[in-house]
């Protein structure tokens, strides 16, 4: 049976029914949970106190700007060795250019601003029209929720220059966009990782953003954001957001030829960090203080790797099969439906695929194990307890019990289930990236060897299926 791939926000499962995520019903729940401002925050409120979180309150006022929430709850910073930076280039103003978050090591700097989690309210906004919810009313929402989280880097920092990083590209999932998943990006960029997380164009982001010049009649004035304005009065901004599948229309079609395009954006984004770090210059349509000339002679171009989750997995593995120079990839709870198997024999690189516990069925697997090979390394792991939002950063900012309702936490904690994701998955960096640092402690996680992991999946195969 074809599936959908969890929303990468809010998504909600009713109950086992729809365990195996029937997508296009889980908004109901949602909508009656989110059906007036009062009632969310009396279920954040309670959620927090179950979760034994006392003292915190929430009030409405700009995003960026909340009240504090209480110190546990927040995205997690890096644990490596290197202090984090993070900076935004666009090049290229028109639809068919390039926009990801780079996260990378930099140089300590004391009191370093952090950037917002969710960039503008246009991002809201998206969010909102992919849950089919009232813009209003869901900014309101997302604001007490989520509006004054920081994404877990400094912004702009100086870059730190300490021989060649490896790089990784990373791909968001449906209804995502660049900014959800820093918790994993900054974890790499603090072990010592150039990573640039795509902002993808093919419409399945929930809001993403570009630039049109401006004709000479035209004298609208538009939107002048804290965190990216661009370099040129002449340019405004055009917003792209999620599109639904239209009444009667074939899904594989599109997700196919949107596959197609992630990958085309993740090979553009990594070649130009290639001449970035040959020295060429490069043109940010953003205004931006990062120096990006720090970069030169900085990546190791022989160790690059693509990474990514749900939509992103399956954006993974078209990846590989087109181009590479990418070694490794790291495919996260993998939606394998927009693939085309004919790839498949082409993709000749090692794959980890890292599993959650409840959002894998039968049929995507077998696709999964479709690509198995006698000679290529091709691992697999499930993380017991986990739900599909356990790798986007949703699953650290809200209490135990919001969390569970709205599947954004699984039975294990959040902390435990990224560091398992994240430690296996420098462990099989490390292994094919030849790097030769310490992550194969962990090496161990590659085969699920650990109290919280399984082997391989928890989905029971039909012998006669594969």
């Amino acid at each position: 049976m074809k599936r959908s791939p969890s929303k990468c926000i809010l998504s909600v499962q009713r109950g086992e029914v729809l365990r195996r995520l029937k997508w296009r019903g889980e908004r109901t729940l949602t909508m009656f949970m989110l059906v007036q401002e009062p009632l969310v925050k009396k279920i954040y409120e309670w959620s927090l106190l179950v979760s034994g979180l006392k003292g915190s309150h929430l009030s409405s006022v700009a995003m960026g700007n909340a009240s504090c929430h209480n110190n546990h709850l927040g995205i997690p910073a890096g644990k490596g060795p290197h202090q984090v930076g993070c900076a935004d280039l666009m090049v290229g103003p028109t639809v068919q250019g390039t926009f990801f978050r780079l996260y990378y090591p930099c140089q300590t700097s004391e009191g370093s601003e952090k950037p917002d989690w969710i960039p503008c309210k246009e991002y809201f906004n998206g969010l909102a029209d992919f849950m089919k919810m009232s813009r209003t009313l869901s900014e309101r929402i997302f604001n007490y929720l989520f509006g004054s989280y920081k994404i877990p880097a400094a912004w702009n920092a100086s870059f730190k220059p300490d021989g060649k990083y490896p790089v990784v590209i990373f791909s968001h999932g449906l209804g995502a966009f660049r900014t959800l998943y820093s918790a994993i990006c900054a974890e790499l960029a603090s072990q010592g990782f150039v990573v640039a997380a795509v902002e993808h164009r093919d419409e399945s982001a929930s809001a993403t953003f570009y630039y049109r010049e401006k004709n000479e009649a035209e004298q609208r004035p538009h939107a002048v954001h804290q965190n990216f304005r661009p370099v040129s009065d002449n340019l405004e901004e055009e917003w792209m957001y999620y599109r639904a599948l239209k009444p009667g229309e074939l899904e594989f079609p599109l997700r196919n030829k949107q596959v197609k395009q992630r990958a085309d954006e993740c090979i553009r984004a990594l070649n130009l960090l290639i001449d970035i770090n040959a020295g060429k210059s490069v043109e940010n349509v953003l205004q931006s203080t990062f120096d990006w000339t720090t970069l030169e002679n900085c990546m190791d171009l022989c160790r690059i790797a693509i990474m990514g989750h749900s939509f992103g997995g399956a954006t993974v593995i078209e990846c590989l099969c087109k181009e590479v120079k990418f070694k490794c990839g790291i495919a996260l709870d993998t939606w394998m439906f927009p693939l085309d198997e004919e790839i498949f024999p082409s993709v000749k690189q090692p794959i980890f695929f890292i599993n959650s516990e409840k959002f894998q069925w039968a049929g995507n697997i077998i696709r999964m194990k479709k690509l198995d090979s006698a000679m290529i390394p091709r691992k697999m792991i499930t993380i017991k307890g986990t739900v599909h939002q356990s790798f986007p950063d949703f699953t650290f900012l809200t209490g135990n019990w919001i969390g569970k309702i709205l599947k954004l936490k699984g039975e294990i904690d959040p902390h435990i289930a990224m560091d398992l994701c994240n430690r296996s998955s420098l462990a099989f960096l490390q292994r094919h990236l030849s790097l030769e640092r310490d992550f194969n402690q962990w090496d161990p996680l590659i085969e699920g060897k650990d109290e919280n992991l399984i082997p391989g999946t928890n989905i029971p195969i039909p012998q006669s299926s594969m």
